[in-house]
């Protein structure tokens, strides 16, 4: 135990009590008056574990009193405990309902009940310490939640502010504390995930658990496990029991992606669950009750699906209370300048030793015009690649790498044709202006800064 802080008017009661707790091994702050002791406690701070406060200070019970309240004003968790003369038990239960632990009587028996008392404060110490210590346990969990939280938000921000996006994020944020299931669509690549989170972080459910599930990745049976979990001994190799994602979405948002590709009998499990928010574990007997949001994507064709009974209409009409279409990149080009540089700053908070890259105006454009068949996910490994490739700072048109899938162009003999055609206008401006420069770029519309760029990218000085 720390300090025992000992306040009594009386010189003789406080050296006894004083002698007595030192000669069990306890430190002592003896305090004749209640300033003495409220100055103890405020320059000792938690140093002090216990008070031992005379009930009768200054010969009247209100200053006891109130020199107890002004204890517990200080310090709320420090264990008091009060000695009263004969006739003080009216008192000391007052002090009691004000916070004391215990109290004792002045008297032949105050040696050995002061001991027990003693003890007893330390037990109700021990209680404090360990709450204290659960407090700045979970003060820490919260802290680290709330970073890796933060994290999370940061690697799922949607960059862009087309018209076509923003207008995907407003239909989001209009059933985002809707409890009602969502269903995203939209092409491989454009997001999907990201609009999710985006619902889930704009909830009332904000601060709970956001699970995700590929429900392409997985196959029948190992799906059911993995979203419903299982018991020990469900299948070879079970040694124990496993929570599915539903359940550790419970309080938060399960997200279902790529639900097109979920079997037929899977299907009328998860049509059950999201109905009645109960289901039961592989080889389970209990019912499991939960309260999750759930919000699904599919880039498949859900009508074609539900035509050839591929995919069930209840389950559809279940998922689809509202549908949101995320638009893909070729909808959205004036985003791409904003995703290059998002693309690059995560690019060098990962790897600092890549150093910073600036794409020119030429490859931005080329990056516009790109179809981009894998979208943002293939916008983005072009954008690292080139940052990783290219040793200059500077990023121009021709240090793309594009890939297109099999059996379509590449859209390389387009981009040739574009940039003979602007090297043949800015010959001929020249030409007519005599080579002056400056003239040659008021006649194509164009600032002396934007000619001079295309004029090196193009090497006219070499001709």
């Amino acid at each position: 135990m720390e300090r025992i802080l000992v306040v009594d008017d009386q010189v003789e009661v406080l050296e006894y009590l004083s002698e007595l707790l030192c000669q069990s091994g306890y430190k002592v702050i003896a305090c004749g008056a209640a300033d003495a002791a409220l100055e103890k406690i405020s320059r000792e701070g938690d140093n002090i574990g216990l008070a031992i406060l005379d009930l009768d200070l200054g010969h009247g019970n209100d200053e006891g009193l109130a020199l107890l309240a002004d204890i517990k004003k200080l310090q709320k968790d420090l264990p008091v405990i009060i000695l009263t003369g004969k006739g003080g038990t009216r008192s000391a239960v007052q002090a009691i309902k004000m916070g004391a632990v215990d109290f004792l009587e002045k008297g032949a028996y105050l040696t050995a009940n002061l001991t027990a008392s003693v003890k007893k404060a330390d037990k109700f110490l021990e209680v404090i310490r360990e709450n204290r210590r659960l407090k700045h346990e979970t003060d820490t969990l919260k802290k680290t939640a709330q970073y890796y939280r933060d994290v999370i938000r940061l690697s799922r921000r949607i960059v862009g502010a087309s018209s076509a996006l923003q207008r995907c994020l407003r239909e989001a944020e209009s059933v985002a504390d809707v409890p009602r299931p969502v269903l995203i669509r939209g092409e491989r690549g454009t997001g999907k995930e990201l609009v999710a989170a985006y619902i889930h972080e704009k909830s009332s459910r904000a601060q709970g658990p956001f699970i995700p599930v590929n429900c392409a990745a997985l196959s029948g049976n190992l799906l059911e496990s993995e979203i419903f979990g299982y018991e020990k001994g469900a299948f070879t190799g079970s040694l124990g029991r496993k929570p599915g994602r539903f359940e550790l979405a419970d309080g938060g948002t399960l997200f279902l992606d790529e639900v097109g590709n979920m079997a037929a009998d899977f299907q009328e499990m998860i049509l059950r669950a999201v109905e009645y928010q109960r289901f039961e574990r592989v080889q389970g007997t209990e019912t499991i009750q939960v309260d999750v949001r759930l919000i699904a994507a599919t880039n498949a064709p859900i009508e074609k699906l539900m035509d050839s009974g591929e995919f069930r209409r209840d389950l559809y009409d279940r998922l689809a209370f509202k549908e949101i279409w995320v638009p893909p990149p070729r909808d959205r080009t004036e985003d791409i300048p904003d995703l290059v540089e998002y693309f690059v700053k995560e690019l060098v908070r990962e790897v600092p030793s890549v150093g910073q890259k600036h794409f020119t105006d030429a490859a931005l454009e080329r990056l516009q015009q790109s179809p981009w068949p894998g979208n943002i996910r293939q916008l983005k490994n072009a954008v690292e690649r080139a940052v990783l490739e290219t040793i200059d700072s500077t990023i121009d048109s021709e240090d793309l790498k594009i890939d297109s899938p099999a059996g379509q162009p590449s859209g390389e003999a387009f981009h040739d044709k574009i940039a003979n055609f602007q090297k043949a206008l800015l010959t001929q401006a020249l030409a007519h202006a005599a080579g002056n420069q400056r003239a040659a770029a008021g006649g194509l519309g164009l600032t002396y800064d934007q000619f001079r760029h295309y004029y090196r990218k193009f090497k006219l000085n070499d001709n």
